[in-house]
Order: C-alpha cells, then sequence, then structure tokens
C-alpha cells in the first residue's frame, strides 16, 4: 500500500498525535491530553506515548506479519510498558494514554484495528463505511474522577496505555483488497470535519484526491476559525478544544 500523510499540532504544545507509514501498514495515534495538575503516575508526557507506541507497533507489525492485529497492539502495549523502566506507577489509571487506527495489507486483504476515537474510513463497492470507537460519547460525565474511573473498565471506554488487555477491546475487521477504493486513517482532529463542520466523508476524500492530504488539515483549520455555529455543550459533557492537533493517512489511488 502507498500512503500519504500530514500532521499538524493544534497549538504552540508539542504535537500528540503520530503517524508511521509503510509497504505494509498504516498507523495513526493520538495522544490523550492531560489535564492540568492530573496525577498520572508517571514521568512521561502523551507525546512520549505516543511516540514509544508507535515504535513498539512497528516492531510488533514486522515481525508477526499475519498476527491478529489486536493481538499486535497487545504486544506493543507491553513493550510501552518495559519502556518506563520501573520509574513509574502502572496501575495510576491516568497512566498517558493513546487512540488507536491500523491498516495492514495482508495477501488479498486489508486487516484494520480502532482503539478509542481515532478512525479508519474506507470506500469499498458497497460504499463509504466509518470504523469508530464511540464509546467515549456515553460517558455519564467527563471530569477527570469519572473520566480516570471508567477508563479501561468494563462500562467505560477503552485506550493503548498500560494494560495490554485494553487491545481486546478494540475493534477490528477485513475488508478485500480487491474491492477497496480509497482508505484514510484519522485522528479526531480530521473528523472534526464531519462531525462538526457539516463535510461528508466523500467530500474528505475528494479533497485528499485533488489535492493531498494536507489540505484536509488546511480545511479543519479554516473551519475552526471561521465556522459560526461552533458547538456549545451543555454542562458536565466533554469539552472541544477549538484547535487540536490533526493527523491523516490517505491510501494513494
Amino acid at each position: 500500500m502507498d500512503f500519504a500523510f500530514a500532521t499538524e499540532p493544534g497549538s504552540d504544545r508539542p504535537n500528540e498525535d503520530h503517524v508511521v507509514v509503510s509497504a505494509d501498514f498504516a498507523i495513526v495515534l493520538d495522544g490523550v491530553t492531560q489535564l492540568p495538575d492530573l496525577d498520572t503516575g508517571c514521568v512521561h508526557n502523551p507525546a512520549w506515548q505516543v511516540r514509544a507506541l508507535g515504535s513498539c507497533l512497528v516492531e510488533a507489525l514486522s515481525d508477526e506479519r499475519t498476527a491478529p492485529l489486536d493481538e499486535v497492539l497487545a504486544t506493543a502495549i507491553e513493550g510501552v510498558r518495559r519502556r518506563h523502566e520501573g520509574r513509574c506507577d502502572l496501575t495510576n489509571p491516568n497512566s498517558p494514554s493513546a487512540t488507536v487506527a491500523i491498516a495492514r495489507e495482508r495477501g488479498e486483504q486489508v486487516d484494520y484495528l480502532v482503539l478509542c476515537d481515532s478512525l479508519v474510513v474506507f470506500e469499498a463497492q458497497d460504499g463509504i463505511v466509518v470504523i469508530h470507537d464511540d464509546r467515549t460519547d456515553d460517558l455519564p460525565a467527563y471530569d477527570r474522577h469519572t473520566v480516570g474511573r471508567l477508563r479501561n473498565q468494563p462500562g467505560g471506554f477503552w485506550v493503548a496505555s498500560t494494560d495490554p488487555g485494553a487491545a481486546a477491546e478494540a475493534i477490528t475487521g477485513v475488508v478485500p483488497r480487491a474491492g477497496l477504493r480509497r482508505l484514510l486513517l484519522c485522528t479526531d482532529g480530521i473528523s472534526r470535519l464531519v462531525e462538526y463542520f457539516q463535510l461528508s466523508w466523500t467530500d474528505v476524500f475528494d479533497l485528499v484526491e485533488r489535492c493531498g492530504p494536507r489540505a484536509a488539515v488546511d480545511a479543519v483549520r479554516a473551519y475552526e476559525e471561521s465556522y459560526p455555529r461552533w458547538p456549545v455543550l451543555p454542562p458536565g459533557r466533554r469539552r472541544v478544544k477549538r484547535h487540536d492537533d490533526a493527523t491523516i493517512a490517505a491510501l494513494r489511488t
């Protein structure tokens, strides 16, 4: 597979998104931004988490070229645990974490995996399919106590952090390579084009085909600055950053 990609931070903070592409796979990760003064029990930050996880995923995908992707992710999370080198409290529910999207070509098919709110979107013979793990949309509240209590817990939501068991909760699937017309992986900094700014995924695919993935990032920034109906959420619901890190990897057709 031949991918093109673009990534850009949403502020002057380090980019907490990460993207890796190769001849056989693409990985898009989004580090979960930590609230100020949050006790994570860890000396590392989300930018470190996504780069460590990306490195471990590349190793696992390269070593186990046909293993199920949830097993690959579990191996990678275990690898990240070892990189903490005993300096961090890996039992802390607020340990650095990341969302995950993976696509891998395997023979005549393409495997995909999604964990938390990064996305895999593809267009096949039957139309556009959006692979989205939306369990974060239904939390009873989004304060630090509730989120910490429900992170990587049954009835809550799942992210790539310190528990390899979270990988078993990922959404996985397969699509035939022959019928695959278009495919992209993105963080929620890109998917807001559809979620908030009223584009369709066909619009996003067409924009990327015409102008490349950088155009999708530029479109997000333009909408963020000028969109007249920026969402106003009721008290207690998840806050939406006006500018978020934005990353997209798109299959060249």
